[in-house]
């Protein structure tokens, strides 16, 4: 145990030579591109691994093995590290939950559906209406990467987009999934219905369970936002709508629970 920490300080010594060589931080700002910050430590590998970023900043003093694969990913991409005080780090964070590790970095993009769809055999998409809680939104692209889904479709207005927070609750999945923003959800779910997509939307008035659907073939499964549910033009959209059978005295589900729930149903069918 005592060598291990030894090592995991040595590379923290030799992570600081790069504390004022970031090139790469000054060729992001002298572009004028836009920069978010990410924070957490799954959260962070998973950015430096897939996208670009200006800087890492992790708390001075502050070991933490896990931090050692992030230092690593740092010094082989050549990104820059700062070892700073922890209110500098909260600063940056802009909350005190970081992990004791940020990264400024450039927003993930959004991706565009039709490549989504041309990537996929048999699609299977998560589609949210109304879904505004960013933790909730984080632990939706979470279990749709452990499902492996094709991605996720969700509204531009009355809706949490992709954030920091959400690359937070996401715990690195956020990199390695695919979501489309769309104007206008229920003319969507129209078109995906004309590229012979089945719709299923989850609404617990409906008669039918969610076990009874067909999930073999291409489908979008949509899921309404906190407390409201589906939308009624979203709802009259869908092909079939079913419900998750609760047999305690819970009237509902969390929505990431949910999109869990009716997800690993549809990898059951299609692996049976």
């Amino acid at each position: 145990m005592a060598k291990e920490t030894r090592n995991y300080e040595l590379a923290f010594h030799g992570s600081r030579r790069q504390e004022h060589g970031g090139g790469s931080s000054l060729s992001h700002r002298e572009s004028g591109e836009r920069l978010e910050v990410v924070y957490g430590i799954h959260a962070v590998r998973e950015a430096v691994r897939t996208r670009p970023v200006d800087y890492v900043m992790i708390t001075q003093g502050y070991h933490n093995p896990r931090l050692q694969e992030v230092v690593d990913a740092c010094r082989a991409a050549g990104i820059a590290l700062r070892f700073s005080p922890r209110p500098a780090v909260e600063r940056t964070a802009g909350v005190t939950q970081h992990q004791n590790v940020v990264a400024v970095c450039t927003p993930k993009a959004y991706d565009d559906l039709s490549e989504i769809l041309a990537g996929a055999e048999c699609p299977l998409l998560v589609a949210l209406d109304g879904v505004e809680d960013p933790a909730n939104l984080g632990a939706i692209l979470r279990t749709v990467v452990a499902a492996g889904a094709d991605g996720v479709v969700i509204p531009e207005r009355r809706a949490a987009g992709l954030s920091p927070a959400v690359a937070r609750a996401a715990a690195g999945a956020l990199e390695h999934t695919k979501v489309a923003r769309v104007p206008n959800l229920v003319r969507t779910l129209l078109d995906l219905k004309e590229r012979n997509l089945w719709v299923y939307g989850l609404e617990a008035e409906a008669p039918k369970s969610y076990t009874e659907l067909d999930y073999s073939t291409g489908c979008v499964l949509v899921l309404g936002g906190e407390g409201g549910g589906l939308h009624r033009l979203v709802r009259e959209a869908c092909d079939q709508l079913a419900h998750i059978p609760l047999r305690g005295p819970m009237s509902s589900l969390n929505v990431s629970v949910a999109a869990g729930v009716v997800l690993y149903e549809a990898v059951r069918q299609r692996t049976r």
